[in-house]
Parts: structure tokens; sequence; C-alpha cells
């Protein structure tokens, strides 16, 4: 059955009746498919803003509890500006993405209704589409990858611009994230851009909370409870640190012995901390540690003898530094670059010193 193409005008354009059966008729028609399609897609991209805004805000739609909607939840909620640029990269991607759906969906609907409007035979655009559809499936198969596995990142939130993730091939601080590709900058500087279908398993290191560890490994023979004592000591004093200890959210622990070998003993100390603040917090952990253990004279790994040859300097730069005072003389300050081994040849050079000023007994020469 041919389908009849309804008349472009009216039988007779010189009466008004004609004119009004015929508005009726297709162009009336035409009319509400393009108003009809347009407020859908008004309302959709209504709709869209409204998610989006919500993600932007980090409030869910279903799920609003009290804190969300007061004054305070919000003031907290925006006062991270790493979280903020997340969410507003997570909106700005996620709605540009959805309007172009509605607008193509809709508008490619709207499109073949017209065409069937006037009479035009859509089957075989349909039958094209499919085919065309189908070819670009299965021609770009790690392009539309890319695309599903970057819009499901962005909906499940598994990372987001500032975070430091671990995916693999790269490792390092995400700088932008879009459907296809993500930006990451590792420690070297080298901007790694990695397709969003590769990544098999993403490990984000600044979600949530973070856990400082630093591992101590001390003497063999040291007294392990005076260690314990002394990383307590060490880990209560970068709590109470005004600027590091205000990223430390729980109690430092200290847990038993983790590796014994021939030398050295590995103690561990763990603090958990804000997102991405773990590495800071176990610099001052490890600067903390060093100091308690050095004034308790208690050695590191394989440091004992070291130790004690580094002391025994000390103990005699000090030795010298109270005969000059005594004899009116300035004491010579000590470098604080010296090391322990530097202490030590200093130490052997003063007494290679003071033995060379003394006077030598030399035998008489034998006259025969």
């Amino acid at each position: 059955m041919i389908a009849t193409a309804p008349s472009p005008a009216p039988e007779d354009v010189t009466s008004a009746q004609s004119w009004a059966e015929w508005f009726v008729g297709l162009p009336l028609k035409i009319i509400l498919i393009v108003v009809i399609s347009s407020i859908v897609l008004v309302l959709l991209r209504r709709a869209i803003r409204g998610i989006t805004n919500h993600i932007a805000d980090g409030s869910s739609i279903l799920d609003r509890g009290p804190l969300g909607e007061s004054a305070v939840g919000s003031v907290l909620a925006k006062a991270n500006p790493l979280a903020n640029a997340r969410r507003a990269q997570r909106a700005r991607t996620i709605g540009s993405v959805l309007r172009s759906t509605a607008t193509i969906v809709v508008g490619g609907i709207a499109f073949f209704l017209v065409l069937d409007a006037l009479g035009v035979n859509i089957a075989p655009f349909i039958a094209s589409a499919g085919v065309i559809g189908v070819a670009v499936g299965f021609g770009a198969q790690s392009l539309v990858k890319d695309f599903l596995t970057g819009l499901f990142m962005l909906l499940e939130d598994q990372y987001g611009v500032g975070d430091v993730v671990d995916v693999g091939p790269a490792n390092g601080t995400v700088e932008a994230v879009s459907l296809r590709v993500t930006k990451i900058r590792d420690a070297d500087g080298t901007l790694w851009y990695v397709p969003n279908g590769t990544m098999l398993r993403v490990g984000n290191k600044t979600q949530g909370w973070a856990t400082a560890v630093v591992e101590i490994d001390v003497d063999y023979f040291a007294d392990l409870d005076q260690v314990r004592s002394l990383l307590a000591e060490a880990a209560a004093r970068v709590v109470k640190d005004p600027v590091v200890g205000a990223h430390i959210l729980g109690e430092p622990t200290i847990t038993g012995i983790e590796r014994l070998s021939a030398d050295a003993v590995t103690l561990r100390l763990k603090v958990k901390t804000s997102p991405a603040m773990q590495w800071q917090v176990a610099r001052e952990l490890r600067i903390a540690a060093r100091d308690a253990l050095d004034r308790a004279d208690v050695p590191l790994a394989g440091q004992r003898d070291l130790m004690a040859t580094h002391r025994a300097a000390l103990g005699a730069h000090d030795g010298e530094a109270r005969e000059a005072a005594v004899d009116g003389g300035a004491p010579m300050p000590r470098d604080p670059r010296s090391t322990p081994i530097d202490d030590a040849m200093s130490g052997r050079d003063a007494r290679v010193a003071a033995i060379g000023e003394e006077p030598v007994a030399t035998e008489e020469p034998d006259p025969r």
C-alpha cells in the first residue's frame, strides 16, 4: 500500500473554510509535533539542570538528610575547595552529556514524525540508521567503552580533580576528567592521558580519609618497651602541633614487631589522617621519632657503634670546651652540619695535634 502525501495547499485558495480545513490538517499536526517536542526538551533540560545542581552541591536527590537541608550543612559541604572542584567537574561533564543526548533523541524523534506527517516513508531511514549504528558500534568499540566507563565513573564518583590515584599505568594527581580520557600528573611532572576504558582498577589515595604509616628499624638489643614509649611521646607531640595535628583524625597506634632480622627490629606507627595529608603527617612523625630516640640514646638499626663514637666525640668536645673556658679561651662552636664520623675525626685530629705540640725526648748521638 502506497502512502499518499497530503496536499501542500488548500484545494480552493479563495475559500477561508478551505484554508481552515487545510490548517487543521497537516500544518497543525507539524506545529503540534514541534511544540510538544520543544516542551519535552525544555522539561528534560530543566530536570538535567536540577540533577547537575544536586551533584554540584554534593547532595542526593533521593536521600537528603537534615544536615544537607540546613545552612550549617551547606557551609560545611562548600568549605573544601577540592571537593567543590570535583563536584563542579562532574556536574559539567554529566550535564553536557545528558543535554546532548536529550537534544539528539528528542530532535531525531520529532524529525521522523514530521517526515511521517508529510507522507514520507521513514522505514528506510530507520533501517539505515540501525545499520549505521551497528557499524559504528563495531568500528568504535574502544571509544564506546571509554565513554561508558567514563560515564559510570563520574556517576559513582570514583575519583575527581585533585585526587591522588593509582590506575596501573600511571600514578599521580588527577588534573582533568572527561568521558573519554583522564589526565594524571605523576611525581616526575609527566602528564599521562589514560583512556577510561583501559582502567581495570583504580586506587584512590585521597578519598574519605587516609592513614599515615611510619616504620622504624631500631637496634636488635633495644628495649622495646622504651621504644614504644618514645614513639608514643613523638606521636603525641605531632598531635599537639597546631597545623599538622588538625589533620589527625584518630589516636596513633603502635603495632607489635612487624619484621625481625639479624640486626634490626621493625615497629610500625599508624595514625588516621585527613585525605591527602598522610604524607605530611608521616614526615612529621619521622622527625619527632628521630628526636625522641636520639635524646634517649636509642640507636637505629646498625647504628650502635656509630652512636657510641658520636657520643664519645661529643664528650671529648665538651671537655675541651670546658678546659678552654677555664683557661680563658672561647670554646669553638660545633658545626651543626657535622656528622658523627666528622665528630670522631675531629676528636682524633685534636688528640694528634695535642700530642704533636708536646716536647719529644730525643737520644744523644753516640760519639763513637
